[in-house]
């Protein structure tokens, strides 16, 4: 229900946004910039919608974030390392940065929220000290792509993008297969199905959706390549929390830790890893960030954590832990990003822009209580 409910929230305010700004919103264009504007955002809040499923919360990430893309660029600008060498020891800083905080939350016993507040300041600091307080730049058009960059140009002149057709047409393909054969197994196991009509009409929209947003990008320049590390990184971690072994314990411990523990889920373990893999996206979000910016800076991922959180409450993550999905992580960043952009076009001010954003996070979280306490009545 609340993940549905952000989809159609979300159609709402890009129809809301788009009569206001007098057509601008949806412009070829300007849906790139919001991908572009909120790709470090979306990668962010993934990780954190999996700590938060899992009982925890990192309030390190936006200064992680900042230490990883300074370090990039030491490597790159001072050491005339190769950007791909320079981005995965990047992304190996962040792995052993989140095992060291995992470490302390799981074995020493220590809650998230000190630990990870720590780190926070303690990583702001270590960024000031990398960079001593200037900014580094340029980096290579590589590592520039990685924020910046899109699908090269092939085939005939069309007036499109036709890698970006193509893909459109395959994404359309795919979901189209997994919907039939997730009715198919619901149906084997006499579970509760969408009448037929209503399953067509389901098909048809998600393809009616996928073909307009495809048809948008390939307007302009196609498909930007942190959209294809977004759809990457939604496809792995989705796949991994809704079947994976793993996925499940994460689950169970946010549900009820005493009773996953007695169930032999091995806690510790699975909170380090937890905190690992939100080390790396933390990483890659600051590299994506740095890549934009074309410039390492002391002053980068202010505020990147409150975004992140708010991205994953919105998109329907519970403050108890267990409830939660990647695919809803993406669609409250989305949310916050149309929204943000939205605001700014129609010529909102940054001080009320946050006064909304603020009532967003609170009716969300709002309603989750509001959701509880109806289940248990």
């Amino acid at each position: 229900m609340r993940q549905y409910g952000m989809v159609i929230a979300l159609v709402l305010l890009l129809g809301l946004f788009q009569v206001w700004s007098g057509g601008d919103m949806l412009l070829p264009r300007n849906v790139t910039n919001i991908l572009l504007q909120n790709g470090y955002i979306l990668i962010l809040a993934i990780g954190m919608m999996i700590v938060i499923i899992n009982g925890h919360i990192d309030l390190s990430v936006g200064s992680l974030a900042a230490f990883t893309g300074a370090a990039a660029a030491v490597m790159m600008v001072d050491h005339d390392m190769p950007w791909q060498l320079a981005l995965f020891l990047s992304l190996l800083i962040g792995a052993v940065v989140g095992a060291w905080q995992g470490f302390w939350i799981a074995y020493v016993g220590i809650p998230s929220f000190i630990v990870t507040l720590a780190g926070m300041l303690l990583f702001r600091g270590a960024t000031q000290i990398l960079l001593d307080g200037q900014s580094i730049s340029p980096f290579p058009e590589g590592f520039q792509d990685i924020s910046q960059g899109f699908l090269p140009e092939v085939g005939p002149d069309t007036n499109y993008h036709n890698l970006t057709v193509l893909m459109g047409v395959l994404v359309c393909a795919v979901a189209l297969f997994q919907e039939w054969r997730q009715r198919k197994q619901a149906l084997a196991y006499e579970l509760h199905v969408l009448p037929f009509r209503m399953f067509l009409l389901k098909c048809a929209a998600i393809v009616a959706a996928v073909l307009a947003f495809t048809l948008t990008l390939a307007s302009y320049r196609g498909v930007p390549v942190v959209l294809l590390i977004l759809g990457g990184l939604l496809v792995v971690m989705g796949y991994v929390m809704r079947n994976a072994v793993i996925g499940r314990h994460i689950y169970a411990l946010g549900g009820n830790r005493a009773a996953a523990q007695l169930s032999g889920v091995k806690d510790k373990r699975v909170t380090m890893l937890v905190f690992v893999n939100m080390g790396v996206l933390a990483a890659l979000a600051g590299c994506v960030f740095a890549a934009r910016l074309n410039a390492g800076t002391p002053g980068a991922g202010n505020l990147f954590e409150l975004e992140a959180i708010a991205a994953a409450f919105i998109g329907g993550a519970s403050m108890s832990g267990g409830v939660g999905t990647v695919l809803g992580a993406v669609i409250g960043g989305l949310v916050l990003g149309v929204l943000n952009n939205g605001m700014s076009l129609v010529g909102i001010s940054q001080d009320v822009q946050q006064v909304i954003k603020g009532l967003v996070l609170l009716a969300a979280v709002g309603f989750d209580v509001w959701n509880k306490r109806r289940a248990r009545s």
